[in-house]
Parts: structure tokens; C-alpha cells; sequence
């Protein structure tokens, strides 16, 4: 029955479907819809038991295409995500083992946990779009989104990511504690599910080549100039902040890449799109900002000292940058 639906009016369904499942937690239902639309990876950080796992699952239910958990810990190999060669000794060639980083849907859970290496090779196939095994390239499908999490608790025994590889994520989410209201619904959805009578229906199941024509939709969109303006000046005043306020110079050591500027384009397109509207706003600009740019700026030792945070910076910046 959802066959007849058009791209946008799929999404809207998934878009309500996950969100009666996972209750409290609607931005992060939104930014991982805007990372599928913009062909992009998600790197999440939250206290456990916040439902990222369980949002990532729900996406892949509503999807076409396979999903793949992979926990990862110190003792993980690039082989274990990326597959091997194994030896075949009744005609002693080799064959290529695939591993879990082929499914359409990849959840890196505590990617800090993971040694160098392991990221490495994660990023590399976020980045490239491909996995080289030996003399090998193996391509990734062409639906393919890494939703990564880190648990910002516990840091002793985990590799942080370094901030040029956290570059390769389109945006960075943090995700908080419901309020009391929602966490008495999520406490009666629970205890109705775990008495089997929580009503299902079909559900809604969004097509891959719906997927990709939603993609090309966004870029369909309407940018004003002066919305494009504002969107790259918003960019280069983290390279410069003295330049837009005097109050904000010497915050930053470094500013964010150009792939900020094509990550906020993107990600204030798709989330018009969701929303309903042909046209992108300064307001779609400014709710994105602050995921597109909190892992994509560097503090000064001065401002870490005084204990600000990357978040203190995007939001000094989107009050002093003047929007169309």
C-alpha cells in the first residue's frame, strides 16, 4: 500500500513511524533521515541507554537494504570489519571474505573502543567508498551510512578520534536525557511491549531508488543567494572569527575544512525537505549549524582553559553573523 507513495511522502511516514518508537530523542530521528538524504556519515555521542542503537535500527527496518552491528573494543582487527582472504587449499587460490562493513547500514558502536587501525580502516571506507584488500579493490554498496557512537563517560582505555578524521563525518550529534514527561512514555511503551500488545502495522519499507531520487530532490531545492551567503560566511568566520566579531577572536586554533561548507548545504537542503518546503531558509542553515561544525572546530588552549566548548563558539558565531 505504501508503493504508490512519492519519495516525500515516504519519508514523512518513516519519519513518523521511528518517531512513535523511539520517544524523546526526535532530533536525532531527524539528523539520521538528513544523513541518509545527503549521502553521509553520523557520528553520535551519548550517555548508554539513550536508544542510539535502537534509532539506528528502526531506520534500517524502514529502509531496503541489509544493517550490521558491530561492537567495536580494543582487541578488534581492520580485518574484522573489513573481511579477509581466506586460503582455498583444494586449488590453492584465495577468497575474499566479506565483512560487516558491506551492509548498507553499519553501526560502529563505541568507536573510540577501537584501536587506530580499526578507525583507519573505517573512515578510509567512509571517505573512498571502497575496501583494498592485498592487490583487491572491493567497491561498498551504493547506499552505505555509518552511524558511529562514543560514550562520552567513560574515556580511560579508548582511542579518541583525531580531529581531521572526525572531518570525514557529516555531522556530529549529541544526544541528552528525555524529561519527565517523556520518560514516563517510554516507561508505558516498554511495559507495553513487553506484553506483546503494542499494535504494529505494515510499516512503512522506503526503497533504495526512492532513496537516491530523494537525493537528487534536494538538490532541486531553492537557495536564495543570500542564504548561500550567509551559509559560507558562517563557514569562514571559523577560520576567521576576529574578522565578523571582535569578541570571538582567538577562540578558535583551527577553523572548519571546506567540507563544512558542502556538509551544511547539504544537510540544511535535506532538512527543507523533510520539512515540507522547495526552498532552503536561514533557519534550516542555523538548526543544522551546530552538528555540521561542533567536531569540525578547534579550541584554542585559551578557551579550553576558560571551559568553553566547540558548541559556546557555534552559537556565539550564528548570533554575531548577521542572516539574510
Amino acid at each position: 500500500m505504501h508503493a504508490a507513495l512519492d519519495p516525500k511522502a515516504e519519508f514523512a511516514a518513516l519519519r513518523e513511524q521511528i518517531g512513535q518508537m523511539i520517544l524523546g530523542q526526535q532530533t536525532l530521528i531527524d539528523r539520521l533521515l538528513i544523513a541518509l538524504l545527503a549521502d553521509g556519515h553520523l557520528l553520535v555521542e551519548g550517555a548508554p541507554g539513550l536508544a542510539k542503537t535502537t534509532a539506528v535500527k528502526h531506520l534500517a527496518a524502514g529502509l531496503e537494504g541489509d544493517f550490521h552491528r558491530v561492537q567495536f573494543t580494543p582487541d578488534l582487527l581492520p580485518a574484522d570489519l573489513t573481511g579477509t582472504e581466506i586460503y582455498r587449499p583444494h586449488d590453492g587460490s584465495f577468497r575474499f571474505d566479506r565483512g560487516p562493513i558491506f551492509h548498507n547500514l553499519l553501526l560502529a558502536d563505541e568507536v573510540n573502543r577501537a584501536p587506530a587501525k580499526v578507525q583507519s580502516a573505517l573512515l578510509e571506507a567512509m571517505g573512498e567508498r571502497q575496501v583494498t584488500v592485498g592487490r583487491e579493490t572491493y567497491p561498498l554498496p551504493e547506499l552505505f551510512l555509518v552511524m558511529a557512537t562514543q560514550n562520552p563517560i567513560e574515556q580511560e582505555g579508548t582511542y579518541p578520534l583525531p580531529e581531521a578524521q572526525l572531518d570525514r563525518f557529516l555531522m556530529h550529534v549529541r544526544v541528552d536525557y528525555p524529561d519527565l514527561a517523556t520518560e514516563r512514555a517510554i516507561l508505558q511503551l516498554n511495559r507495553a511491549e513487553a506484553r506483546h500488545d503494542q499494535q504494529k502495522g505494515a510499516g512503512v519499507v522506503v526503497s533504495q531508488a526512492h532513496v537516491f531520487a530523494a537525493r537528487r530532490a534536494i538538490f532541486d531545492l531553492f537557495m536564495a543567494p543570500e542564504v548561500e551567503d550567509y551559509l559560507v560566511h558562517l563557514v569562514m568566520a571559523t577560520r576567521n572569527a576576529g574578522a565578523y566579531a571582535k569578541d570571538l577572536d582567538g577562540w578558535l586554533r583551527f577553523g572548519a575544512s571546506p567540507r563544512a561548507t558542502i556538509a551544511l548545504d547539504r544537510c540544511s537542503r535535506a532538512l527543507a525537505w523533510l520539512d515540507g518546503r522547495d526552498y532552503v531558509s536561514p533557519e534550516d542553515v542555523q538548526a543544522i549549524a551546530p552538528d555540521v561544525l561542533r567536531h569540525r572546530v578547534l579550541l584554542s588552549y585559551e578557551s579550553e582553559a576558560e571551559g568553553r566548548e566547540p558548541d559556546d563558539f557555534v552559537q556565539a558565531l550564528l548570533a554575531r553573523v548577521p542572516a539574510p
